[in-house]
């Protein structure tokens, strides 16, 4: 997880993963809480707890600057949303 320049956004990239079905990963963070926004071939989005923006690369940018709260949506990225 890293600071994004705007320091309102923090950056997780899974390591190992290259690219992810957008559609499962996105029905994992709806169950979770998140409402779906803009669904594109290049990006959807989730509002919530914090805003997301979900890559199909599996990159995700949390938009807060809440640092536990990024990190929270981290691990629930890298346990639970990206499947094993």
């Amino acid at each position: 997880m890293e600071l994004c320049g705007s320091r309102g956004a923090w950056q997780i990239v899974p390591e190992g993963v290259t690219r992810i079905i957008i559609e499962e990963v996105a029905e994992r963070i709806e169950a979770d809480g998140y409402t779906v926004g803009l669904q594109s071939r290049l990006m959807w989005t989730f509002s919530g707890p914090s805003d997301l923006s979900l890559f199909p690369s599996g990159k995700l940018l949390v938009k807060t600057q809440d640092k536990d709260l990024a990190a929270d949506v981290a691990r629930r990225h890298l346990e639970a949303w990206i499947p094993g």
